[in-house]
């Protein structure tokens, strides 16, 4: 438990020593104060402490099941067996030609933590973003729920693209996030809403994500239905994630003219947490919380946006921007005290188990 806390006194450090040098908020783009050798270190160590993780993660085993099926199967059969056609393909090859679910995991929280820098560096307060990304996107999803983890990552690529009115390239991170999640492809509807009047440009997408529609998730349709909606699968705390979410939204639609933002910007991260507060009602009728908690995963770089921006959206007094830096701060380590300490499911993270120094001492 103890690694946890580090890994979020690192990135608050980073953010109180920043919150020191924060000027006017006069753009959107990161801070040029901020130390990018100590926050690719910070990433280095994400990286190695997600692929190098031992038994962390309620998946766990399901993962090593799938590794074992992968044994003995031709590429095309890993593949397609394998649940997503990058996911499977990665599976298959550290099954066969070794590596183990190390590699994998290795390889998953390289893709994903670059993903969470490029999208915490494109704030004015990278360390705090981070910060903010901590408790939950990194411990519990980057570290739990691999695929959509990997898919989450290289979705955050795609909004910052979607953010500079990059419709083809947030497509294309889209499209290769549903290779590792098919769920990821509910999102390819929202360049619609970024505010772009490049009908074009927006009919191809939304034409691609047809066609990927059919091709990765058609035929899983009924499984999909039958495993959350008919059989009713819930999850424990759902109704807390989606107030995570629903939280920076109210915030954001309430004082969004106090964030610098271009109106392509504004526009897309209003529509984002309008979408965010959808999840509420969704929540309350939908026979299946765990389908709405799952699917709502993909708004938690929603929390990350507006946390992040928020210090200097509403500190807007001289030497107030300090006081929100803080109010974020015990925010964030709120909710991993919350989550390690009465999440019914934290147990399958605790202790954290560092795989070289497992196999050193085994």
């Amino acid at each position: 438990m103890a690694l946890y806390w580090f890994l979020l006194f690192v990135p608050a450090l980073g953010s109180v020593l920043a919150a020191g040098k924060i000027g006017p908020y006069s753009n959107n783009k990161p801070s040029a104060k901020t130390s990018s050798f100590a926050l690719g270190l910070f990433a280095f160590l994400l990286v190695m402490l997600v692929g190098f993780r031992h038994e962390v993660g309620g998946d766990w085993f399901w993962y090593l099941e799938m590794l074992s099926n992968g044994l003995n199967q031709t590429w095309y059969e890993g593949m397609i067996n394998g649940g997503d056609p990058a996911y499977g393909l990665l599976t298959w090859f550290a099954a066969n030609f070794g590596g183990g679910l190390y590699l994998v995991n290795l390889v998953c929280g390289l893709v994903f933590v670059a993903g969470l820098l490029v999208f915490a560096r494109n704030s004015p307060q990278p360390w705090l973003a981070m910060c903010v990304a901590v408790p939950y996107l990194v411990i519990v999803v980057a570290m739990g729920y691999t695929r959509q983890g990997v898919a989450i990552g290289l979705v955050m690529v795609g909004l910052v693209a979607l953010s500079q009115g990059r419709i083809y390239k947030f497509a294309t991170w889209l499209i290769l996030a549903a290779l590792f999640h098919k769920s990821a492809l509910i999102l390819l509807p929202l360049a619609v809403f970024s505010g772009l009047k490049k009908w074009g440009a927006l009919l191809g997408v939304l034409l691609v994500g047809f066609l990927m529609f059919n091709l990765l998730l058609a035929e899983h349709v009924d499984f999909l239905l039958a495993g959350y909606i008919i059989d009713e699968y819930s999850s424990s705390g759902a109704g807390i994630r989606v107030a995570m979410n629903a939280l920076p939204a109210v915030l954001f639609l309430i004082f969004q003219n106090r964030f610098a933002l271009t109106p392509t910007q504004k526009s897309f991260w209003v529509w984002m947490s309008l979408w965010a507060l959808t999840f509420i009602p969704l929540l309350a009728v939908s026979p299946s919380s765990t389908a709405v908690d799952r699917v709502a995963l993909y708004w938690i770089p929603l929390q990350l946006f507006v946390w992040s921006r928020l210090p200097q959206a509403m500190g807007q007094r001289a030497g107030t921007q300090r006081q929100w830096v803080a109010v974020v701060l015990v925010y964030s380590f709120a909710v991993q005290f919350v989550w390690l300490f009465y999440a019914d499911h934290s147990y399958a993270w605790l202790p954290y188990q560092f795989y070289p120094w497992v196999w050193l001492w085994s």
